[in-house]
């Protein structure tokens, strides 16, 4: 995720507790979406929809932090 941005992801990840946080969360939820697909054939269920919604929400998050350190 963000291979332009891995020596600052690397440098927030040890300086910033909320960036570390999201980062962290949305790593998990990685793990959880990609193990319910596993397991399921379709992604339409409620709790996948629910799940990869909050990751894509930690992930704008995440790219927007990383973008603000761009200027």
């Amino acid at each position: 995720m963000f291979p332009e941005y891995r020596d600052l992801i690397t440098r927030l990840k040890s300086e910033d507790a909320h960036f570390l946080k999201i980062f962290n969360e949305h790593n998990e939820l990685d793990k959880e979406v990609k193990e319910l697909e596993k397991h399921l054939s379709s992604d339409a269920t409620p709790e996948l929809k629910v799940l990869k919604q909050k990751k894509l929400h930690l992930k704008e998050e995440l790219q927007q932090i990383l973008k603000s350190y761009d200027n």
